[in-house]
């Protein structure tokens, strides 16, 4: 049976801001930046070139900084870089000091943290790397790296090992001998370009490198992994979409976590991309304090439906080292499923996964809905906790007896 907070759509605490003001679309403005011309504002490399990367500037625009924040802004040399565009760092609510935005991209002294169970590679794709830079897990696609570098960087990245650089693991992904394997791999079929984030390229790099993808016979689709239209929308220029939409079947999933991430920047930068025909899924993390409740959980893949984004996965958060602090119960993620599930359009539902540590793949993970099964019958509930029963079918390898009698009268 249901609990009450998912039999009634979840509910939450008063401290949280109300669904209708998660849902709204708001602009991201120009907050200390106010001064800045118009055309240095919508230049994605503006905003790459002023983004807050030291602790003297996070100190000068957040005043109130937490001592564990400046504490962990003080480490970020030895593990993952802090890197926020102006753009984003506008989302801040500095009123807040649990913004959900804030706790995504300002380090905090939790991350030195490190627990038994966490991993340097939580997805084990070092150990499934035929050649640097490209990750082949699954029998038809593989994981193409291209750069390390992000627009911003996520605290609890799961590629923290080599994404900044900051740690030294010293990745240097090497084009020819990453496309040379997949030319000479004909089962690899699906190509997912990710990092870092490739739309960190000029148009001119990532075009050739589209082109020498398309030139493999056996690569039938592609893949783009970009969390830019979130952090930078900017970079979606008419230009990039235009050079995009020649590549076709051409996909991109983007990494919203959050509604207030949603503005008015980042829905008409997800538009251009829709308009150039290219499908957009997303992915979020669940994370503690940040998106982990059925309400903000709700809001937020709404939302994602009106920027014409499809929610693709939940991922339960990795065991990276140092992300403790934002992992939750996989029963919370179970719980946020059920609360999605009949109470919003199946589009807006995302597959809850967890990506196996060691290298073990994406495992989805669902509520029960089926109670019990035998040759006869499935036992089945829904999402308002009632009970049914479905007739089994008999599965033969031959022709049934019953089949067999319809054929002929049907004859």
């Amino acid at each position: 049976m249901l609990n009450d907070d998912v039999s009634s759509g979840g509910g939450e605490p008063p401290s949280h801001p109300s669904f209708e003001s998660l849902k709204a679309f708001r602009s991201a403005g120009r907050g200390p930046w106010a001064q800045v011309a118009d055309s240095d504002w919508n230049d994605w490399r503006w905003q790459m070139r002023h983004r807050i990367t030291t602790l003297e500037q996070l100190e000068r625009l957040l005043p109130a900084l937490a001592p564990e924040e400046r504490a962990g802004t003080d480490l970020v040399a030895a593990k993952l870089s802090m890197g926020i565009t102006p753009y984003f760092f506008n989302l801040i609510d500095l009123s807040d000091p649990l913004c959900p935005i804030r706790r995504q991209v300002v380090p905090r002294l939790e991350e030195t943290d490190r627990a038994p169970w966490e991993l340097t590679d939580p997805c084990g794709e070092d150990r499934h790397s035929p050649v640097p830079g490209l990750v082949h897990r699954y029998p038809d696609r593989v994981l193409f790296l291209v750069t390390n570098r992000c627009a911003s960087y996520c605290r609890y990245c799961t590629r923290s090992r080599l994404v900044s650089n900051a740690s030294g693991y010293g990745f240097h992904p090497d084009f020819e001998r990453q496309l040379d394997y997949i030319a000479r791999t004909p089962q690899v079929r699906d190509v997912l370009l990710s990092g870092g984030d490739p739309l960190v390229f000029s148009d001119d790099k990532l075009e050739h490198l589209l082109n020498r993808l398309r030139a493999i016979p056996h690569v039938e689709f592609l893949r783009i992994g970009t969390r830019i239209p979130i952090f930078l929308p900017q970079r979606i220029t008419p230009d990039l979409c235009g050079m995009l939409r020649r590549f076709h079947p051409l996909f991109v999933s983007i990494h919203s976590n959050h509604p207030h991430e949603l503005t008015i920047e980042a829905r008409e930068a997800l538009g251009r991309l829709a308009d150039a025909g290219i499908p957009l899924g997303n992915q979020s993390v669940l994370l503690r304090g940040i998106n982990d409740s059925v309400e903000v959980m709700r809001a937020h893949v709404q939302k994602l439906l009106l920027c014409r984004v499809r929610p693709y996965y939940l991922y339960q958060c990795d065991l990276i080292a140092g992300s403790a602090h934002f992992r939750t119960s996989v029963q919370k993620g179970l719980e946020i499923i059920e609360g999605l599930r009949g109470y919003t359009t199946g589009y807006a539902v995302p597959t809850f996964a967890i990506d196996a540590p060691g290298g073990g793949g994406k495992v989805p993970v669902s509520p029960d809905y089926v109670l019990s099964r035998n040759a006869e019958r499935v036992v089945i509930r829904n999402y308002e906790g009632k009970i049914f029963e479905y007739p089994e079918a008999l599965d033969c390898a031959a022709p049934c007896r019953a089949g067999q009698g319809a054929q002929s009268d049907w004859a």
